[in-house]
């Protein structure tokens, strides 16, 4: 290769992203996680309140389901690592899966609660079928938010701005409906009332739809094969029977799927409908008058931490980043236990007060809580996001490591770590429900159960907090630092321009194997 070829090649070695398309494509995240509220933190409540589906089904369902994705979501994977058609790898299946979601959604929502009781097998047996076909779709775009970002941008310095937009996004799908619900429970039904996903469900369809669009606008330039791996189109393809030794030989994808389910599984519980109806409606007393007032608040809070989160991500890397923010949650989580510990039913001094019947009425107990909720919030919130674009660094270590482009399977794998935990939240919570002789999952008008206060500590706290110690754990033996990004990224500039140069694969990955081996222009 010639010094010329090689400061030419060098000079767009690093693939960056233009400024609106790091801040559109990310709403990808935002246009499934209306979704995400939509379904997974609704349908359980939807199929035993609206349908009269037993809760045992209705929950251990959702999470049973997580057996046919074990076999779907590989597959799904593995066509879009296959796919490169002219209309790219990735927009062909962020559409088709919005579709597929929105048409599912709307006949379980609207249609299916039309089926007279007589008829209850078909219920049952919709119910489970159009979740499944939900699931299809879901697993379609959330595995593109995944492995889209590999073609995006590979510079170290602007994936953290993903982690930054991706929130941003995910707050703008999931911050909608978290808004929209309330004000639809009080204007037309509460959450188990058909009326109410009457109107939730097509809103959410539009805001999900507009998103998307916008999404795809975001990769349209990018989503070409010049960005696929160090081969481009020239690329091998990898067949099915090698992906599970590469899933072994990836130990930092293994040890980010363990972080994730722990960052997953925090939010999921956390926030689950379920549990805020027995914090703020069943133990305070108030759903109406704290729900939205504190969810602003855990919003407003976490938008500084999204920029500490970036700034720390910049210079010291994603691990870094994470492990940081969330040892802060945690901390701040200890707080929010100690005050639902000392939680007294029916005490004014032990209880979350906003206002009160002359307006304005704060207690210490409300101010304590206010600061260590939001500062916890803010902190969990921003890093829940971060393993995802940490999934396209471990995309690009396996390149580095073994020449393979393979993206969609990472993508898919970190999806079903996904779905898994947000589902296994939802069965979580009907179990600790059922603990204390609950036979339907609580609303916001249902009345305070003894027992209650411990489920809800159990929930809010303990479990995110054990979620959080389990992603330290996994993040500890994480490899994948930000000055190892940088070495992998010059390595695999090297070899795509040697490729180009008309160097084989073998020859490429042998030709520059370490930092030290690459020529100066690449380390840039």
């Amino acid at each position: 290769m010639s010094n010329n070829s090689a400061k030419t090649t060098g000079q767009d070695s690093m693939n960056r992203a233009k400024a609106y398309q790091l801040v559109l494509f990310p709403l990808n995240n935002g246009a499934t996680n209306v979704y995400f509220v939509l379904v997974l933190s609704y349908i359980a409540m939807f199929g035993n309140g609206v349908l009269g589906l037993l809760m045992a089904f209705a929950t251990i369902m959702v999470t049973a389901m997580r057996l046919c994705d074990a076999i779907t979501d590989p597959i799904i994977g593995a066509l879009i690592d296959r796919t490169s058609g002219k209309f790219g790898k990735f927009r062909p299946f962020m559409i088709i899966g919005n579709l597929v979601m929105a048409a599912s959604v709307l006949v379980l929502y609207l249609f299916t609660p039309l089926i007279p009781e007589s008829m209850m097998w078909l219920r049952y047996v919709l119910f489970v079928l159009l979740y499944f076909i939900w699931v299809i779709g879901y697993t379609f775009q959330t595995s593109c938010t995944r492995s889209g970002q590999t073609v995006l941008t590979n510079d170290p310095k602007q994936r953290p701005m993903f982690t930054l937009f991706n929130t941003v996004g995910s707050l703008i799908g999931m911050g909608a409906m978290q808004f929209l619900a309330p004000i639809i429970r009080s204007n037309v039904g509460d959450y188990n009332t058909a009326e109410f996903y009457r109107v939730l469900a097509p809103l959410g369809i539009v805001i999900s739809i507009v998103l998307t669009i916008l999404a795809v606008i975001g990769i349209w330039e990018k989503d070409q094969p010049k960005y696929y791996g160090i081969g481009g189109a020239n690329a091998e393809k990898v067949k099915v029977s090698e992906y599970i030794a590469i899933i072994k030989g990836n130990k930092p994808m293994q040890r980010l799927m363990v972080a994730g389910a722990g960052c997953k599984l925090a939010l999921a519980i956390a926030t689950n409908v379920s549990v805020l109806c027995m914090l703020y409606g069943c133990m305070m007393g108030d759903y109406d008058g704290l729900y939205l007032p504190m969810m602003v608040l855990g919003y407003a809070c976490s938008a500084p931490f999204f920029l500490l989160t970036i700034r720390t991500s910049q210079k010291e890397g994603q691990k870094a980043s994470l492990e940081k923010y969330v040892r802060l949650a945690l901390i701040m989580y200890v707080g929010v236990l100690v005050l639902l510990l000392f939680w007294r039913q029916g005490d004014p001094a032990f209880n979350l007060s906003l206002m009160g019947e002359n307006g304005l009425s704060i207690n210490l107990y409300t101010i304590l809580f206010i600061v260590f909720f939001g500062i916890g919030y803010g902190a969990y919130y921003s890093t829940a996001d971060m393993p995802i674009p940490m999934v396209a660094d471990c995309s690009d270590y396996e390149t580095y490591r073994s020449g393979k482009y393979i993206p969609g399977i990472m993508g898919t794998l970190f999806s079903l770590v996904d779905k898994l935990v947000s589902s296994l939240a939802t069965t979580v919570v009907a179990i600790a429900v059922s603990f204390i002789g609950l036979s339907d999952l609580p609303a916001a008008e249902t009345p305070y159960a003894p027992g209650m206060n411990w489920v809800v500590i159990v929930l809010f706290c303990i479990i995110p907090m054990l979620a959080w110690i389990a992603t330290l754990i996994a993040m500890k033996g994480y490899t994948l630092t930000g000055s190892k990004m940088k070495e992998i990224q010059a390595v695999n500039a090297a070899r795509k321009a040697a490729i180009a140069d008309g160097k084989t694969m073998e020859q490429a990955m042998k030709m520059y194997q370490t930092i030290d081996q690459v020529p100066a222009e690449f380390k840039s």
